[in-house]
């Protein structure tokens, strides 16, 4: 199996903050998840992929982990195993999120990556402006888009409640 390259998913990271619980979706053998837990080592980082096979590879490479900062899950991207609320980043590589589970467990203030790891696999025309637009719905507002590599990103962030729990 051909890993994707993580630098689309590197050059986001540098956008994201300091998140203390992350998610990567769609996170096949891990390589993406495990990036992560290197670039932020506070971080707990959990991984869900639909396919037991990816998850059973993506355990494997974890190795000593005594903190359990570190786990993987079978789940789908449009029914995740989490509760609400509980991710400061979500991050998809080389997929696309349902808007409406990304929002369900991301915190408010907490920030969407979407990593392309070539131009060509981005969302372009009609589709790119869909899936923003489902984004939008959702309260997750663009905040920064780049190329990087051979490949781009997009970061987003779940914008906060106001105090009568409108969106400010």
């Amino acid at each position: 199996m051909s890993l994707p390259p993580l630098t689309p998913l590197a050059a986001a990271a540098l956008h994201v903050g300091t998140p203390e619980r992350i998610l990567q979706i769609e996170c096949g053998e891990g390589e993406g998840a495990l990036f992560l837990a290197r670039e932020f080592p506070v971080a707990r980082v959990r991984g869900v992929d639909c396919s037991e096979r990816a998850i059973r590879a993506a355990t494997t490479r974890v190795g000593l982990d005594p903190e359990g900062r570190i786990a993987f899950k079978v789940g789908k991207p449009r029914a995740l195993p989490f509760p609400d609320d509980l991710f400061d980043l979500v991050a998809l590589l080389d997929a696309r999120p349902s808007a409406a589970e990304t929002a369900r467990v991301l915190r408010p203030g907490g920030f969407l990556v979407l990593a392309h790891s070539q131009r060509s696999s981005a969302p372009q025309g009609l589709a790119g402006r869909l899936l923003r637009w489902r984004l939008s719905r959702r309260r997750i507002d663009p905040v920064w888009e780049a190329e990087a590599g051979d490949g781009s990103f997009s970061v987003g962030r779940l914008r906060k409640a106001g105090p009568s729990g409108s969106s400010e």
